[in-house]
């Protein structure tokens, strides 16, 4: 049943947006009831189309409580496994390798999200123009690399970024396509949203991004009003979004408009509790290529920045630039944060990530969190638990 917090969500929500255009509204109905011990979660990506308006009370009406206690999601940043354009820059084993270090850790979880950098095409002309292609940053991987992120764990990638139309809109149309025929949904393009039910959990993942015809982080508004909506419609909402600059400078969380090279690329602070204000029960970033800091906002985890996670030769993973986490978040049948646990990884060339028995990402997050928030509401543990401090 919704609770009462989503039902206050989508009447704040309406109220503050009078006036405006209302968000999409997901067309599917709740997944049919499943056994709690069913090993495999029923998936279909959303096709979100305007629709008639319900009130809080009918929809409570059709919805039942799950018996569920917990519900595990484990979610990492950036990826890229290897380009085959402007030049040959695949792994030597084709990446069949690349991510075994880290599948058990995903695998284990209910739900495992990632971005997804780049297309999986087979050839193609980029839509931007490379001028220089030593210093061409369009990434295309073979479409076979898909298998890769079945085999690690992966269910949803998201496609909300500026690299997900290295290729043109039909690039992204194209990888969309590839990641349906391998089973893993996927969320970016303006009306793209993932539903899947695990453990009778009906759960959305919302990408967002500042990238033209994505959904957009920065149209504030908009974006409120379309968690609202799946809010009002299943029971768990996971938000994705790709925004902040970029670089080793950008660590800190500005708590303001971003820019990178004259590109707006949104307040992440202030999407991010808009986003749980509207409904959302678990917030996570990527974008700057490092990690930044986490908290909790009204019982619900906010990560800011994953960082890179598993980028092969074309992004730089010097220093920090290499350092990210596998954050893994524990939340109740409610949506609240429970416990979670940041499993610090580090990538070492030609190979892929590996736990980092250092614990730099670990520390770095914790570093950031006590110096950015007041007070994050989280409990960091030396040995990478996440706990709720409130």
């Amino acid at each position: 049943m919704i609770n009462s917090r989503r039902i206050a969500a989508l009447l704040a929500i309406g109220l503050l947006l009078a006036g405006c255009v209302s968000g999409p509204q997901a067309t599917h109905e709740t997944a049919p009831t499943q056994s709690a011990t069913d090993a495999e979660a029923t998936r279909e990506t959303a096709v979100v189309e305007p629709a008639a308006e319900q009130s809080p009370a009918a929809t409570t009406a059709r919805r039942t409580k799950p018996d569920i206690r917990r519900l595990s999601i484990a979610m990492v940043g950036d990826m890229m496994l290897g380009t085959d354009y402007p030049e040959n820059r695949l792994p030597d084993d084709d990446g069949a390798a690349f991510l075994s270090h880290v599948a058990p850790i995903l695998s284990a979880a209910d739900i495992a999200i990632g971005n997804l950098e780049g297309v999986l095409v087979d050839g193609g002309t980029p839509a931007k123009d490379c001028q220089n292609p030593a210093a061409c940053y369009l990434f295309r991987s073979p479409t076979r690399y898909a298998q890769h992120y079945v085999d690690a764990g992966f269910d949803v990638l998201s496609l909300a970024n500026n690299h997900a139309r290295d290729f043109g809109e039909e690039g992204r149309s194209a990888t969309m396509h590839t990641l349906d025929q391998y089973g893993i949904l996927h969320s970016g393009r303006e009306g793209d949203f993932a539903s899947l039910s695990v453990h009778r959990l009906s759960v959305a993942v919302l990408a967002f991004a500042v990238t033209q015809e994505s959904n957009l982080l920065h149209d504030y508004e908009k974006a409120a009003a379309t968690i609202a909506e799946f809010a009002g419609s299943h029971d768990i909402v996971i938000v994705s979004f790709h925004g902040g600059a970029e670089g080793r400078d950008v660590l800190h969380v500005p708590f303001g408009e971003e820019e990178y090279y004259g590109e707006p690329r949104g307040d992440v602070v202030r999407f991010a509790r808009l986003a749980v204000d509207a409904g959302a029960d678990l917030v996570f970033g990527h974008g700057p290529h490092v990690v930044r800091a986490m908290e909790l906002y009204k019982d619900r985890l906010i990560a800011y920045s994953l960082g890179n996670f598993a980028t092969y030769y074309g992004i730089s993973v010097s220093g920090l630039k290499g350092v990210a986490p596998i954050l893994e978040a524990e939340l109740n049948y409610q949506g609240r944060f429970i416990e979670g646990r940041i499993h610090s990884t580090v990538q070492v060339r030609p190979g892929g990530p590996r736990l980092d028995p250092t614990q730099k990402a670990l520390q770095v997050i914790r570093d950031l969190s006590a110096a950015d928030l007041t007070d994050s509401g989280l409990i960091f543990t030396d040995d990478g638990r996440l706990l709720n401090g409130q």
